[in-house]
């Protein structure tokens, strides 16, 4: 079984996918259709929004000591 997620048009007779499906000629499927409003579609995140979305809290020197603080590491010269 295989399942694949997209869009298409409905020309009022038939579907359209937006993308070409990898089905072969006469393969049968099931379609459940969900509606799309005009400008919902999301933009995707940059990093710095996903990053930031992350809420993560840490220790002000995180970027200087990271091994230090996600492996319990001790850098020479940096104690």
């Amino acid at each position: 079984m295989m399942i694949q997620a997209l869009e298409a048009v409905f020309d009022g007779i038939a579907l359209h996918p937006q993308v070409p499906l990898n089905l072969e000629a006469g393969t049968r499927v099931q379609i459940t259709v969900e509606t799309v409003s005009p400008g919902s579609e999301e933009q995707p995140k940059s990093f710095l929004q996903t990053a930031k979305s992350l809420r993560l809290q840490g220790e002000p020197d995180w970027s200087v000591k990271i091994d230090q603080h996600f492996y319990g590491e001790s850098v020479s010269g940096n104690d």
